[in-house]
């Protein structure tokens, strides 16, 4: 059983620590069972390729690697990095809110 993540894909995520502190980009994927996660243009490192037949030329090919998931925070639709909390909804279904700015996120 996996701890519950408050990143979704598809969050909007600005990176607090690290050698990539201060990038902003959108999750890719959330990886559970490693705490990390995959987000948009942020940690990219290069990667040697070698010839196989999907590929004859191989080469050098740049890809996003994981980070941590302590050392991303969500942001909220006015652009501030947010702690995230649940609450029931109209619907009574819960749903993801910004502490800091009271409004729902999707």
């Amino acid at each position: 059983m996996y701890k519950r993540v408050k990143i979704k894909k598809g969050d909007t995520v600005k990176v607090i620590a690290g050698g990539n502190k201060g990038k902003t980009g959108t999750v890719m994927q959330v990886l559970r069972k490693d705490d990390r996660v995959l987000v948009e243009s942020v940690n990219v490192v290069t990667k040697h390729v070698k010839p196989s037949p999907a590929n004859p030329q191989g080469g050098i090919e740049k890809k996003e690697a994981p980070i941590h998931i302590s050392n991303v925070m969500v942001m909220d639709g006015n652009g501030d990095t947010t702690r995230v909390g649940r609450r029931r909804g109209d619907d009574g279904k819960l749903v993801r809110y910004s502490k800091k700015s009271d409004q729902t996120l999707n």
